[in-house]
């Protein structure tokens, strides 16, 4: 077993990896993009998952109208495209039942028996963010700031929207560690579901940056992509960060 500096702080994803997804944020994308007239098939906006909303639409737009349109038209388009996609969104995750995925609460509580804290990062904007935090039970106890403390499921929650970019730029990773007065990445685990989380871990320069296959993208979408693990569910994080010297036993 390689012997490390143990690690102080793991930043999941949500949709896909801490949080159950059935293709529900695939299907909302798609219904927006009908709406507005957008063409785009699932599997380009499954590659897109996991980056941030609006700037989705923003790629969407500049790929259909081509390099000759003005950025003004672009920014336009993908903000009248975003708001469609909000409104169907949230009204989606009002209504619907969502659930932790596999493994995700039993993990949560073996870190935190190690002093090691859970940050949650996401491609939603803050309101979405705060709805299924919400619904999960996660919500509870966290400050203004979106900081826990004793007791509370997750001891942070970062949005897309909080930051200036989103993924797969490391800003979301560097606010949780600044919030745990954290300086060295190499103290980190960043691990999601998505292409753009991989590369989020890697700009961060976490000790790694891991992937879940049970998520919204399968292994052979995510073994070609630089990458310093692949999970089949979040129940193996344990043992991996075990195994490769992150945590004592």
């Amino acid at each position: 077993m390689n012997h490390r500096q143990p690690i102080q702080l793991v930043v999941f994803d949500m949709a896909g990896t801490t949080v159950r997804d059935n293709d529900e944020v695939l299907l909302c994308f798609a219904e927006a993009c009908k709406s507005e007239g957008l063409t785009a098939n699932n599997q380009r906006l499954n590659a897109l998952m996991g980056v941030s909303k609006l700037e989705v639409f923003k790629i969407l737009w500049r790929e259909q109208l081509g390099d000759e349109s003005s950025q003004n038209t672009i920014e336009e388009k993908a903000a009248h495209s975003f708001l469609t996609f909000k409104e169907i969104l949230e009204s989606y995750y009002h209504n619907a039942e969502i659930e932790p995925t596999q493994g995700a609460l039993e993990v949560f509580h073996w870190l935190k028996q190690r002093g090691i804290k859970i940050a949650l990062n996401t491609g939603f904007y803050r309101a979405v963010t705060d709805i299924i935090l919400n619904k999960l039970g996660w919500l509870a106890g966290l400050d203004t700031e979106y900081k826990g403390g004793v007791g509370t499921t997750i001891d942070y929650s970062v949005s897309s929207e909080d930051v200036p970019m989103g993924r797969p730029e490391p800003y979301m990773i560097q606010k949780a560690m600044a919030v745990f007065g954290i300086t060295d990445p190499s103290l980190v685990i960043k691990i999601g579901d998505t292409p753009v989380d991989l590369l989020e871990g890697k700009k961060a320069g976490c000790a790694a940056s891991l992937a879940v296959i049970n998520g919204t993208h399968s292994k052979e979408e995510l073994e070609v992509l630089e990458n310093d693990g692949l999970l089949l569910s979040l129940n193996e994080l344990p043992e991996w960060l075990l195994s490769n010297g992150y945590v004592t036993a």
